[in-house]
């Protein structure tokens, strides 16, 4: 909820559109939803509208960046606050325009968020071995068969997820759409259809593949509940999973990591730890799925900036001379 204060700024500046600028209401509409994302941010940051700070916009154009917001929506949002400081600094409210200087979303080089190796294992050591169910999941389905059976069965197909997730550095849509036959287990791969329909192979690794077999062994048949699917993944019932399912099951499984992850984050942790390992980028580059190599190059800077903290904290003659 937005503070008085930055509520009244923000109602200001909609009425110069509205009355001064002459603005469609769709212009306005989208400004108003923008700016209000803006100042949800601040206010996380115990910031109003009129008190922010240029490293306040950079850092709310990194996280819509993390969040997978492609650069002309990050470039429209950028340019709703930019609109806004302009009247905010010629209506005398702020002195200083946050604005100035802030690179076009286009120059931005976004490292992706990854999570450490630490940070993963607790993640997959507690999902292993703390299962929890969704319980919504669970209700949502009126089969005579034992509550406990069920939660099992999630609790199986949540973590083999997870596991395929960082080992695969699957996109969430590829998980959620991966059928059944082609998973490979045998030769130990799976073969996922990425963006523009492009196939490609990716090997699984031995946690991932027993997590697999395990889901398949002693999980999928339970949530099918005797209906068939060409799915891999299955909500009870037989149910497709969708994207928000995955999203929310992976939030719960980072919280004992403690920190808040995504599969996103678990994908960009794949590579991530490829690359700190040695790994070559046409190599991360096939199994990712990318369509050019500069893509993948972006987990070089990443991995330097590991080595480069790595040698700060460990290497006697790393501290600077006081």
């Amino acid at each position: 909820m937005l503070s008085e204060a930055s509520s009244r700024a923000l109602s200001g500046f909609l009425d110069y559109l509205r009355v001064e600028r002459g603005s469609a209401k769709l212009t306005i509409a989208a400004y108003n939803s923008d700016l209000i994302q803006f100042a949800e941010f601040l206010a996380t940051r115990k910031m109003l509208l009129a008190s922010a700070r240029r490293e306040d916009v950079r850092d709310f154009i990194q996280e819509l960046f993390s969040n997978q917001l492609d650069s002309r929506s990050v470039g429209r949002k950028l340019s709703a606050i930019r609109h806004l400081y302009r009247y905010l600094l010629l209506d005398g409210k702020i002195d200083k325009d946050p604005t100035l200087n802030i690179d076009s979303p286009k120059q931005w080089k976004v490292l992706p968020k990854s999570l450490t190796r630490d940070e993963v294992e607790a993640m997959l050591k507690s999902k292993a071995t703390k299962p929890e169910a969704d319980a919504s999941q669970i209700a949502a389905d009126n089969a005579s068969m034992p509550q406990n059976a069920r939660a099992q069965a999630i609790a199986l197909r949540d973590a083999s997820i997870i596991e395929l997730l960082y080992a695969g550095g699957l996109r969430v849509s590829e998980v959620a759409n991966s059928r059944l036959e082609d998973l490979k287990l045998d030769l130990g791969y799976i073969l996922v259809k990425g963006k523009g329909d492009k196939e490609r192979i990716v090997p699984l690794g031995a946690p991932a593949q027993q997590a697999l077999q395990h889901y398949l062994k002693s999980g999928r048949s339970i949530l099918a509940n005797k209906r068939s699917s060409a799915l891999l993944f299955l909500g009870i019932g037989a149910k497709r999973l969708t994207r928000q399912r995955v999203w929310q099951l992976v939030g719960k499984a980072s919280e004992a990591a403690g920190r808040h992850s995504s599969p996103h984050m678990l994908r960009h942790s794949c590579a991530t730890h490829m690359v700190e390992n040695g790994a070559d980028l046409r190599t991360v580059q096939t199994i990712l799925g990318h369509s050019d190599i500069s893509t993948t190059q972006i987990y070089t800077h990443v991995a330097l900036d590991r080595l480069k903290s790595v040698y700060a904290k460990h290497h006697p003659r790393a501290k600077r001379i006081g």
